[in-house]
């Protein structure tokens, strides 16, 4: 039996919150020099306003090689000269609560980029050094030391390179995503405290909360042991030494009343559940749901696993579509394969948009129907499709460390469109942009949008702003044809066809909003979506 759902106060926003994700670089570019910034984020702080969304989350906007899109961190409490100053950091996290807006900031616990200074001190120290500890050095095996010290796999999917490099002094140090981002020694006091007052840093500039980056991955077993020895517990994944960490930033985070979402990717549902009991995470993603193909029977599982899984809790599940590192949403569901696997990513992939867009704009009105928080990555409001970018333009490592046959993150990733007629669509005013933009970007362009009571903005306006007919209550499932969601919440219904015929609509009183229009019999189409009033 789970926790009842307390009763929601303003302390409890982040419960049925519709958080926004600013990936800064392609968001706007306000000085334009074909790089997205704060000042170009603060210029369109009403246009967020207006799409109606609680809070913005923002990935990593620290000093960085930007050697893997921010996430490689030189200094957390410096903006990149690239984005802006810290002063204008500030300026913003006011501007946007002056707005009603509250800001999220990420925060990537398990490495930091090799500039960093504690790494750069660490180089310099040599072998057995206090300045090492802080890391994970090894000699290595081999006659020689020139064999890794173990055989962990890389974290970037389908990639083939080691998670080992050797050093000149015969060290080796472990990352296990890229060589420029060496895992932190999370044993080590020292990188506890200094991440307890990077939170305080920011809490105290005014974010209401914090995103921490792959999440179940900071603490190793201390002997570093062989994979293909199949250990137990797993040496470097969801280690139990973890929710003391989580404890001792959840009394942080009392302290500002501010939360946190963890990107906890576990496929065990008990497991992932540990990390949101009352003293450790507030939420976490929700990955299975972001995964499942446009499939009824898939999607009803997904959606009774998540709610099953953050009941025993009493946390609040968080629903997400997309994010700066998946295949868009228009595009992945306009395949033949409709899922997503980081794996099965490869180039010249069939999509059929207009297929996709249908059941986009379906799966926006399931989505803010849910109970529980709503994430919506940059874009998707526009219905963008995954741009294809030129072999010469990507810049994702995923797609080095693949070998080049993984086409990278970068498509999901392209600068967003804001005027049709204005150069690089709008995005910014003098230098292309950091990505290229494709050719047909500017009818994706914020201002048609507006303009068309149809659009894709259209519809997620009017959606997140009734989407509070459906209460903070819980989900009940109502008796559909096959290939058919319907349920309710409070007094509202949502209906979602995902079979091969028009559908009849369940009693009602009145038709709320639809993500396309009623057949001339009054039924649901195939791909269509629609609130109901009881």
């Amino acid at each position: 039996m789970g926790q009842p759902t307390p009763a929601r106060t303003d302390r409890d926003w982040w419960r049925d919150a519709v958080i926004y994700q600013v990936y800064v670089r392609s968001f706007a570019d306000g000085d334009g020099d074909g790089t997205g910034d704060l000042a170009g984020v603060r210029a369109r702080l009403p246009y967020l306003a207006e799409l109606g969304v609680d809070a913005l989350w923002f990935t990593p906007w620290y000093l960085s090689p930007l050697k893997d899109g921010g996430y490689d961190v030189a200094d957390y409490r410096t903006i990149d000269p690239a984005f802006g100053t810290l002063a204008e950091a500030e300026k913003l996290i006011a501007e946007a609560a002056g707005s009603g807006i509250r800001t999220i900031v990420d925060i990537v616990p398990n490495h930091v980029s090799d500039q960093h200074p504690w790494f750069r001190a660490a180089l310099a120290a040599g072998p057995g050094s206090p300045e090492r500890e802080l890391f994970h050095f090894r000699p290595g095996r081999g006659p020689h030391g020139e064999l890794p010290p173990n055989d962990w796999p890389s974290q970037f999917a389908g990639s083939t390179e080691p998670v080992w490099t050797r050093l000149p002094d015969g060290d080796w140090y472990l990352h296990l995503f890229t060589p420029e981002q060496p895992d932190l020694n999370w044993a080590h006091p020292a990188v506890r405290r200094e991440h307890e007052e990077i939170l305080r840093f920011w809490f105290e500039r005014g974010v209401a909360g914090v995103r921490i980056d792959s999440a179940a991955l900071l603490a190793k077993d201390p002997d570093l042991p062989d994979l293909a020895d199949r250990p137990e517990p797993h040496p470097f994944l969801d280690r139990d030494e973890l929710h003391d960490i989580y404890r001792s930033w959840r009394r942080v985070a009392d302290e500002y009343d501010g939360v946190f979402v963890g990107e906890v990717w576990l496929p065990d549902p008990e497991r992932f559940a540990r990390y949101l009991r009352p003293d450790e995470l507030h939420t976490a993603f929700n990955f299975s749901f972001l995964t499942c193909p446009w499939d009824a029977g898939r999607l009803r599982a997904a959606i009774d696993t998540t709610l099953a899984e953050h009941a025993p809790v009493g946390a609040p599940a968080t629903w997400v579509l997309c994010n700066h590192d998946v295949t868009r949403t228009v595009t992945r569901y306009g395949r033949a394969d409709t899922a997503f696997d980081f794996a099965t990513k490869a180039f010249g992939t069939p999509t059929d948009l207009a297929l996709g867009t249908r059941r986009a704009r379906a799966a926006a009105l399931l989505s803010l129907a849910l109970p529980g928080a709503v994430y919506l990555y940059q874009g998707e409001e526009l219905g963008l499709p995954e741009a294809g970018i030129p072999l010469e333009s990507i810049q994702d490592p995923m797609h080095f460390r693949s070998g080049g046959t993984d086409p990278g993150r970068d498509g999901c990733r392209v600068p967003l469109p804001w005027a049709a007629d204005r150069p690089y669509a709008g995005f910014g005013s003098r230098e292309e942009p950091w990505l290229p933009q494709p050719a047909d970007w500017p009818s994706y362009a914020v201002d048609r949008q507006r303009r068309d009571p149809h659009s894709m903005l259209s519809l997620y306006r009017t959606a997140i702003a009734l989407r509070r007919v459906f209460g903070d209550g819980p989900l009940t499932w109502l008796p559909a044809p096959d290939g058919v969601l319907a349920f309710a919440r409070a007094d509202a219904l949502c209906v979602v066809n995902l079979s091969a015929t028009p559908a009849p609509l369940p009693a009602h009183s009145r038709l709320l909003l639809g993500s396309g229009p009623l057949d001339d019999t009054g039924r649901l189409p195939q791909d269509t979506a629609a609130w109901l009033r009881v």
